[in-house]
């Protein structure tokens, strides 16, 4: 239930990663874990049906409190890598909220992506939790255009409802940002949207945005779900990406290193994080984190 991280996840400077659902009903065009390699022999088509896992709360409790009697070093529990905390059946079943308490009683600290503004319900064990351990939670916005988001992110909370759930857990002065990516290749690739989300992002007070790499990834499961959904959106789009990135895994976008250095001229301009070692070396303090009191290392 909860695993230990191998290697470092820079995504989330955690130590141990989990997820307390399986399968997503966001329906993101472009989502990574749809791709065949995750799926464990699931039927085709089934990544949309979310399931939550049996005993999950008593499971991860038992854990907590092994590792409690064994004097085990903290943990930092990651969560949203392989599907979204926040689904559509998190408001009912509150199934990460409970964790969250579990994480808040065996002091525990937790770094979240979602891209649901449900996140913000939660504010106050955030707040709780960073009383004694790290808290990062980071809000997932590739645009904030409301006409394209339905496009690529069909089923989402809308780019305003997420940028609103980064001011309320702001205002609860719990440590949160923006995830900017994917960057889609000729769909999200603009400059203009790069400056805009970093603008909206330092309006609502994100302590930082990430953005780590301007491009998408494609690999066998989410290729061709992607291309099905750009035939529909975008005639013609599908050809272009075959040409150009062929069966490659990582696609970066064509003008990616002029949106890298807007995207750091922005966040300069905004004093917002946006190193990962930066981020990741500020949000593991114990102690609330005032906002910008740090040096950005060049």
């Amino acid at each position: 239930m909860i695993l230990p991280v191998k290697y470092e996840i820079d995504l989330f400077g955690s130590t141990h990663m989990m997820n307390i659902y399986r399968g997503c009903d966001h329906g993101c065009i472009y989502c990574d874990s749809r791709s065949e390699c995750y799926q464990g022999g699931r039927p085709e088509g089934d990544f949309g049906v979310v399931h939550a896992k049996e005993n999950a709360l008593f499971l991860i409790e038992q854990e907590l409190q092994a590792r409690r009697k064994a004097n085990a070093p903290e943990m930092v529990i990651g969560t949203g890598s392989m599907s979204d905390p926040y689904n559509s059946f998190e408001k009912e079943l509150e199934l990460t909220r409970n964790a969250l308490r579990l994480f808040d009683k065996y002091r525990c600290g937790v770094g979240v992506i979602t891209k649901s503004a449900l996140v913000a319900r939660d504010a106050d064990l955030f707040s709780a939790i960073s009383k004694h351990s790290p808290v990062n939670v980071g809000i997932t916005i590739t645009t904030p255009d409301e006409e394209l988001c339905r496009k690529i992110e069909p089923n989402v909370s809308t780019p305003a409802k997420r940028f609103d759930a980064i001011k309320k857990l702001s205002d609860a002065e719990v440590f949160c940002g923006v995830h900017m990516n994917p960057i889609l290749p000729n769909i999200t690739d603009s400059e203009e949207n790069v400056r805009r989300i970093v603008e909206k992002s330092a309006e609502n007070g994100a302590e930082y945005v990430l953005c780590y790499g301007f491009g998408m990834t494609l690999r066998k499961g989410n290729r061709e779900y992607y291309y099905e959904n750009l035939d529909k959106e975008w005639p013609g789009l599908k050809e272009k990406y075959m040409k150009t990135y062929g069966s490659k895994y990582v696609c970066d976008c064509e003008n990616a290193k002029e949106l890298a250095a807007v995207f750091a001229e922005e966040c300069e301009k905004y004093s917002l994080l946006y190193k990962i070692k930066d981020i990741n070396r500020v949000w593991k303090k114990q102690k609330p984190m005032q906002k910008h009191l740090f040096d950005f290392e060049k």
